[in-house]
């Protein structure tokens, strides 16, 4: 790999590092290590969503800038006779992308390597060779010999399992595949907007926020909103790329390098109208390309974070990304770039007035 720049050094350590809902403490640390300069204080509620504040006036609207710091993962449930590993999916796992997989078992010795595995479809009746395998006929295999050995190894029920796919710049260096994108890049935007304010003025207090446990219920973005109460809302999460083969413009509109997506529906948020027409203002007056967006399942911790307290006016803001919640994700960085410029031009225009209007009152 050649050598990376700053930009790149960090994605690769957010998406490098472990952390599937419930275990999010090393994306946790990664972000901490990299929001930590460009915030005036840092600290995490009780189910460990990292909340970074910066402040551009004191009692200013509170904007939260939201990614999650979990990723899809699993989790080992019970160890078989034989040291074969049975698990528990942590988030949306489609079958058709576990097989042979390789991943890592986190113990309480160290990571330990392991492949998803299942019966060969040699030994399979023709009707079953059709068929999906289901997750529940799945395992790992570790090499153990035995329950004892696998015991010996430091595998006991409860702990993460995370998929293994190191970060890589493609030969189009605008290209970046990692596991995590979903969702490291939201993580990675909500720094970025910190340090693009850091010595730039701005009319309110903004929350650069790595949320837990999103992938099994945007559990994180509830409680880290109860604790901001924040005036405005956004979650900045991966989007679907519809520019591979097979997919159309019905099934998935955008495509990577086209612009951040600006989702105006998922299954958890109706985008807020007054809001998202603030948003796309500021992208044509500034030129910043983006793209609508919707998905009709599915959700992003913008559903939490708008039903907090009195409600909150949320958007979702998606960086549009291939093969998400699977071992390898592709995506364009100037869509990252592009969301981290959108947002910031955003947050230096929400004064006290404008929120006022956007929220009705």
């Amino acid at each position: 790999m050649a050598q990376l720049d700053a930009t790149q050094a960090m994605l690769k350590d957010l998406t490098d590092a472990y952390g599937v809902p419930g275990n999010e403490r090393g994306a946790r640390n990664v972000m901490k290590e990299h929001i930590t300069p460009y915030a005036d204080e840092v600290t995490t509620d009780n189910l460990g969503s990292l909340i970074a504040k910066k402040v551009g006036k004191e009692n200013g609207p509170k904007i939260m800038v939201a990614g999650h710091l979990d990723e899809i993962g699993l989790m080992v449930t019970q160890v078989d006779e034989n040291g074969f590993l049975k698990f528990q999916p942590l988030g949306g796992w489609w079958e058709q992308v576990m097989l042979a997989q390789r991943v890592h078992v986190l113990t309480n010795k160290g990571y330990i390597m392991g492949v998803i595995g299942s019966k060969p479809p040699h030994i399979l009746p023709a009707d079953e060779r059709k068929k999906m395998v289901e997750k529940k006929e799945m395992f790992i295999d570790i090499g153990a010999s035995s329950k004892e050995e696998a015991e010996e190894f430091g595998v006991r029920p409860g702990d993460s399992v995370v998929p293994v796919c190191d970060f890589e710049v493609m030969n189009n260096e605008k290209l970046m595949m990692a596991k995590a994108w979903d969702n490291r890049i939201g993580c990675a935007i909500a720094i970025e907007v910190l340090r693009k304010l850091k010595d730039q003025a701005h009319p309110n207090v903004v929350y650069g926020v790595g949320t837990v446990q999103e992938e099994v219920g945007l559990r994180g973005a509830r409680t880290s909103a109860h604790a901001i109460k924040p005036d405005i809302g956004f979650a900045v999460d991966v989007g679907i790329a519809g520019d591979t083969p097979g997919v159309n413009k019905d099934q998935a509109q955008a495509a990577i390098g086209s612009g951040p997506q600006i989702l105006v529906y998922d299954a958890s948020l109706i985008s807020h109208k007054e809001l998202r027409e603030f948003v796309v203002g500021t992208a044509d007056q500034e030129e910043i390309p983006y793209q609508y967006d919707m998905m009709s399942a599915g959700g992003t911790d913008g559903g939490a974070i708008h039903l907090t307290a009195d409600g909150v006016p949320a958007l979702s803001i998606g960086v549009p990304t291939r093969y998400i919640h699977t071992h390898a994700g592709i995506l364009h960085r100037d869509d990252f770039e592009h969301a981290v410029e959108l947002i910031t031009a955003v947050i230096k225009k929400l004064d006290a007035e404008t929120v006022k209007e956007i929220t009705y009152q």
